[in-house]
C-alpha cells in the first residue's frame, strides 16, 4: 500500500486532500512542533489566519501551554503514544478574549519511512455548543428535581410503560404511606393495594394517547400505617414529552382534599337530617342565602300551596301573600337583610283550597354565621296563626264588650261609695269613712283597668281615635306632674324647657305622660326621686321620664312596649299590672305621627321617652 501510494499519489494531492478534510486538520514537524500545514476548519478554532504556518504551535497558540499541552505533546511526539481528548475544555484567545472551549481530537506521531516519529498529527472536533447544552440539560434536570422536592403538593415522575418511579417527594411518598426505597421500584409493585383500581391503567394508557389526564376529588384506597384507607385527591397525569413528541415518562401532581369531601360529606349529612326534619314539620320550613334568595322550602309549603317544586320559591310567596302587604313585608325584610337583624312580622297567604280566603301567618327568619362572623344563610319559617287570630279577635270582642258592660256598674258603684263616705263623714264615723275612701280608689284602680282593655280593644279593631287640638304642652306636663306628685311617695321633679303650643289629642298625651311617671314609680321602689324633663328639639317636642329603679335587661327592652308584656324581676311579684300601658302608650305615640324608646341600665334605672312633632304642618312640609 505504501509502494502504492509513492507511486501514484503525489505530495501535492494528499496535501489537497489534506487541506479539503471536512474536520479541523494540522501537521506539526520538529520538536518545536512548527505548524506544517492547518486547513481552514482548524484555523476558525484556534481563532488564527493562515500566517500561522510556518511557525511554532505554542507561539501561535501560547495560552494552551499552561494547560497540560506540553506533556501531551511530549508523550506523543518522544514516547509515540496516540491521545485521545474527549469533550475537553481549552481556554483559547480569540479576537482578544480568552473563551472556554470543548473539542474531540485525536494526537497521533507521524513516521518517516525509517519509522522515525518526525511530527504530530492533530484531528480535532469543536464540541462546545453540545456541551453548554448538556450542560444546559443537567442543569434544567435538577433543577426540576429539586422544584419537585421542594414543591407543596405530592409529585412523582413515573418513566417508561412500566411506571418506575423515578423521582417522587416527600410529600407524595407520605401520601402513599411508603419510604423513599419505593423510588426505582415499578408503581404496582410499590403500591399492591392498587390493583382492581383504575389509576395504573390509565397511566400506561397515557403513554399511547398523550393526553393529560386531570381528577377531582377522586377516591384512593392506600395502605398507610398498615391499615386499607380511603382518600380523596385532585390530580393530574402529564405526559412528559422529548424532541419527537414521544411520551417518555409521566409527570403526577395530587393535592389531597380527604378532609375537604369528608366535611362536605358530613355537612350534607347534617343538611339531609335537617331537611327530613323540616320536612316532618308542620310549619313552612326554609332556608335563603346570604342575599335573600330562597334556596330550600320544606314539603309542607308544596303540600299547602300545590306548586311545581322547579319554580322559583320567591316567586311562590309573592303569589300567596297579600297584595296590599307585600311590599312593606319586602322594606322589612330587606331591612334584616341589611343589618343581620331577625326578621319577624305577620301577615296573609292565600288559602288554595279557597281562593277567596286569606289565612294569618307568622313570619320568622334568623341568620346563622360562618367562622368569620359573617353572615351564611337564613333559616325561616312560616307559621299559621290564623285559628289564633280568630280566636284573639273572639277575646278582644269579649273584653270590649265585658269591659263596656262593667263601666255601667262600676259608675254606679263609685257613685255609692262617695255617697256612703260623705254620710260617715257627718256621722263622724272617720274610720269607716276612711275604708269607704280605699273603696273609691281600687274602684279607680279597676276602672282605669278596663279603660286599658277597652283602648287595646279599640287599637286591635283600628277604632282608636285622636282628637288632636292646639294645646299648651308646657302646661300639660305641670298638670300631670302635679297629679301623679299627689298619690306617689317619690319626690317628681319637673325640669322643663319652654315648649308652647302643640297640636296633637290633648287627653292621649296626658295618658301617656301619667303612664310613664306612673311605671317610674312604681318599677323604682327603693329609690325617692323621678326627674321629668321637656325638650323642644327644631320641630319635635321630647318627653322623658328618668327613675332609679330595677331597670331593664338588654335583652327585654325591645319587648317591653309589647302588648301584655311585662318586666321580669326578683320583685316582680309586687308589681301590679296588666303590662298593657306601655303597649297603649306606644300605639298613641305612633298614631301621633312620633315614636317612644327607652334606655335602660339593669340595676340601675331607667329613661323613658317620647318625641311627636309640634306642628303637623311643618311636618308635612318637611
Amino acid at each position: 500500500m505504501k509502494s502504492f501510494l509513492k507511486q501514484n499519489v503525489s505530495p501535492e494531492s494528499l496535501i489537497t486532500l489534506f487541506s479539503q478534510a471536512p474536520v479541523a486538520m494540522c501537521l506539526l514537524i520538529g520538536d518545536d512542533l512548527i505548524i506544517e500545514s492547518a486547513n481552514s476548519q482548524i484555523l476558525e478554532l484556534w481563532g488564527r489566519d493562515s500566517s500561522v504556518v510556518g511557525k511554532p504551535l505554542f507561539q501561535v497558540l501560547p495560552e494552551i501551554k499552561s494547560q497540560g499541552f506540553v506533556e501531551i505533546f511530549d508523550n506523543v511526539y518522544y514516547k509515540g503514544e496516540i491521545f485521545k481528548g474527549n469533550k475537553l475544555p481549552i481556554f483559547l484567545e480569540k479576537f482578544g478574549n480568552l473563551e472556554e472551549h470543548f473539542f474531540d481530537f485525536i494526537y497521533s506521531p507521524v513516521y518517516n519511512d525509517e519509522r522515525k516519529i518526525i511530527g504530530v498529527s492533530v484531528v480535532a472536533t469543536e464540541v462546545t455548543d453540545q456541551v453548554i447544552s448538556e450542560r444546559k440539560l443537567i442543569e434544567s434536570e435538577y433543577k426540576f428535581e429539586d422544584l419537585i422536592k421542594n414543591s407543596d403538593y405530592s409529585t412523582a415522575i413515573y418513566r417508561s410503560e412500566d411506571l418506575h418511579i423515578e423521582l417522587a417527594n416527600d410529600l407524595m411518598l407520605k401520601t402513599w404511606g411508603k419510604d423513599s426505597s419505593v423510588i426505582g421500584k415499578k408503581l404496582e409493585d410499590a403500591l399492591p393495594e392498587l390493583e382492581g383500581q383504575p389509576f395504573v391503567g390509565i397511566l400506561k394508557d397515557i403513554f399511547k394517547t398523550g393526553k393529560t389526564y386531570t381528577a377531582t376529588e377522586d377516591k384512593v384506597d392506600l395502605i398507610v400505617d398498615g391499615i386499607l384507607q380511603t382518600y380523596y385527591f385532585n390530580f393530574s397525569y402529564k405526559p412528559l414529552k422529548n424532541q419527537s413528541g414521544e411520551v417518555y415518562a409521566i409527570h403526577n401532581m395530587a393535592v389531597n382534599v380527604t378532609d375537604l369531601v369528608k366535611a362536605r360529606k358530613e355537612i350534607q349529612q347534617r343538611e339531609e337530617k335537617f331537611r327530613d326534619l323540616a320536612d316532618s314539620m308542620p310549619q313552612f320550613v326554609w332556608t335563603c342565602n346570604r342575599k335573600g334568595k330562597l334556596t330550600y322550602m320544606n314539603d309542607s309549603w308544596y303540600r299547602y300551596t300545590g306548586f311545581d317544586r322547579e319554580e322559583d320559591p320567591s316567586e311562590g310567596v309573592r303569589r300567596v301573600i297579600h297584595p296590599k302587604v307585600y311590599e312593606k313585608v319586602l322594606v322589612v325584610w330587606e331591612e334584616s337583610l341589611r343589618t343581620g337583624n331577625p326578621f319577624e312580622m305577620e301577615y296573609q297567604f292565600l288559602d288554595p283550597k279557597n281562593p277567596d280566603v286569606y289565612r294569618w301567618f307568622l313570619g320568622r327568619a334568623v341568620p346563622t354565621f360562618d367562622g368569620d362572623g359573617n353572615i351564611k344563610q337564613w333559616i325561616g319559617t312560616f307559621t299559621d296563626i290564623d285559628d289564633f287570630k280568630q280566636l284573639q279577635t273572639q277575646k278582644d270582642n269579649f273584653l270590649g264588650i265585658a269591659s263596656h258592660e262593667l263601666k255601667t256598674p262600676l259608675t254606679s258603684l263609685k257613685i255609692y261609695t262617695q255617697f256612703i263616705e260623705k254620710n260617715l263623714v257627718r256621722q263622724s264615723d272617720l274610720k269607716n269613712a276612711k275604708v269607704a275612701r280605699k273603696m273609691d280608689d281600687q274602684i279607680d284602680l279597676l276602672t282605669n283597668l278596663i279603660s286599658d282593655l277597652l283602648d287595646v280593644t279599640k287599637i286591635q279593631n283600628g277604632k282608636i281615635q285622636l282628637n288632636e287640638s292646639e294645646f299648651d304642652f308646657d302646661q300639660l306636663a305641670e298638670e300631670i306632674v302635679a297629679e301623679q306628685q299627689m298619690t306617689a311617695r317619690h319626690r317628681i321633679i319637673l325640669r322643663p324647657t319652654e315648649v308652647g303650643k302643640v297640636f296633637a289629642d290633648r287627653h292621649r298625651i296626658s295618658q301617656v305622660m301619667s303612664n310613664l311617671i306612673s311605671n317610674a314609680v312604681k318599677y323604682s321602689p327603693d329609690a325617692d326621686e323621678v326627674i321629668v324633663s321637656t325638650q323642644l328639639i327644631g320641630n319635635n317636642v321630647k318627653f322623658c321620664v328618668k327613675d332609679f329603679g330595677i331597670g331593664i335587661p338588654k335583652d327585654k327592652q325591645n319587648k317591653i312596649f309589647e302588648q301584655y308584656y311585662r318586666v321580669s324581676g326578683s320583685k316582680e311579684h309586687t308589681i301590679s299590672g296588666l303590662g298593657l300601658g306601655l303597649y297603649i302608650s306606644s300605639e298613641i305615640i305612633k298614631r301621633t305621627g312620633g315614636r317612644i324608646y327607652v334606655s335602660s341600665n339593669e340595676e340601675k334605672g331607667s329613661d323613658f321617652c317620647f318625641e311627636i312633632p309640634k306642628s303637623k304642618n311643618v311636618q308635612q312640609n318637611a
